[in-house]
């Protein structure tokens, strides 16, 4: 059995093992891991003869002791592998297992949550490793269909609406003009003030000139004007098959309007033109059926299971970490790690419903 771990720092190894993968998608990449801030990102990976699998990891010190635990970057990552995980065999499951679980050690990581990718079949992978929990679900477009057979299973109100935002003739148009990603970024943070959002989620201006330039993916930026005046916008990720929208705002003087839902649609026709397969909305908020859930349910009503994964590799420490906390934290919530729940509610999930 062979395996090896890999720093950010090793980029050129980092992409090989992606660039190999069956199916990857942008969150994989060392660029998009490079942009986290809440600790060192390592690419774990398992090699078996030809097959390999690979996970990437962000290591966060648990303050106040001398132990880690593992995350994975905001969107959605989890392993990958140069062949089809279903077809993965019982004994290289247990070897790779073996191998994660030493590394963990390694790494002095007490725990590891992740989210999963919706279209890549994780949980055959990881069912054995802890705990692989379902989180509601999440949404998409089959872009093989035509555009007017997708607008025909909008909701009515929806299918009026769009309509209607059509007729204002705003002008849409996509761009990586410096003041205009400005001008996005002053929206954006707008709406995180509005909603109340974590520092976590101010993401900069340059964490969107990044992706916007990343190599090997053709990220966009697509705004909606009203004249010359900026009223909605959204960062738009592509893989090889798939689009989503992975951060949106709209003006505040433009909440009525609901703007996000004429990008919305404009997304779906700019998916079906790149040959993209899957427009990927998403779910709600923390996989709850709630408002943003609904508000992207009309849109469309596949649907596809979301998954989380939790893994505690050392019990005695997670527990004496959580004693220590203790105090300060609700034992009965379903937060993992337990000891990193927010001491006070927020939203955790950011697309414009209106």
């Amino acid at each position: 059995m062979k395996y090896r771990s890999l720093t950010v720092k090793s980029r050129e190894e980092w992409d090989y093992y992606v660039n190999k993968s069956l199916l990857h998608d942008v969150f994989h990449s060392w660029t998009y891991q490079s942009l986290n801030n809440e600790g060192e990102s390592l690419l774990f990976v398992y090699e078996e003869g030809s097959i390999f699998i690979a996970l990437p990891v962000v290591k966060r010190k648990v303050d106040g002791t001398d132990f880690y635990d593992m995350t994975s970057v905001y969107g959605y990552c989890g392993p990958i592998s140069n062949v089809n995980m279903a077809e993965i065999s019982e004994k290289t499951l247990t070897s790779f297992a073996t191998a994660f679980k030493c590394f963990m050690t390694e790494e002095h990581a007490v725990c590891i949550f992740s989210r999963l990718h919706p279209f890549i079949n994780q949980c055959y992978l990881l069912e054995n490793i802890g705990g692989v929990v379902e989180n509601g679900a999440t949404i998409y477009m089959d872009l093989s269909s035509s555009v007017e057979d997708q607008r025909r299973e909008y909701e009515k109100r929806l299918s009026r609406q769009v309509r209607q935002l059509r007729k204002k003739e705003y002008l849409i148009k996509e761009t990586s003009d410096t003041g205009e990603i400005r001008a996005f970024v002053d929206i954006y943070h707008k709406n995180m003030d509005r909603l109340h959002a974590t520092p976590q989620y101010y993401f900069d201006e340059a964490y969107f000139t990044t992706i916007l330039s990343m190599e090997g993916f053709d990220s966009k930026l697509l705004l909606v004007y009203d004249g010359a005046v900026l009223i909605c916008g959204a960062l738009v990720l592509l893989s090889d098959t798939i689009i989503r929208n992975h951060l949106s705002a709209t003006s505040p003087d433009y909440l009525n309007e609901s703007p996000s839902k004429l990008l919305t649609d404009e997304i779906s026709v700019m998916g079906r033109r790149l040959g993209k397969k899957i427009f990927h909305l998403g779910g709600g908020v923390g996989g709850k059926e709630d408002s943003l859930f609904e508000f992207k349910k009309r849109f469309s009503n596949l649907q596809v299971k979301d998954h989380i994964w939790r893994y505690i590799n050392d019990r005695k420490a997670y527990d004496a970490i959580v004693a220590k906390a203790g105090f300060d934290l609700d034992m009965q919530s379903n937060y993992f790690p337990l000891y990193r729940q927010p001491k006070e509610k927020s939203t955790q999930v950011f697309h414009i419903t209106n």
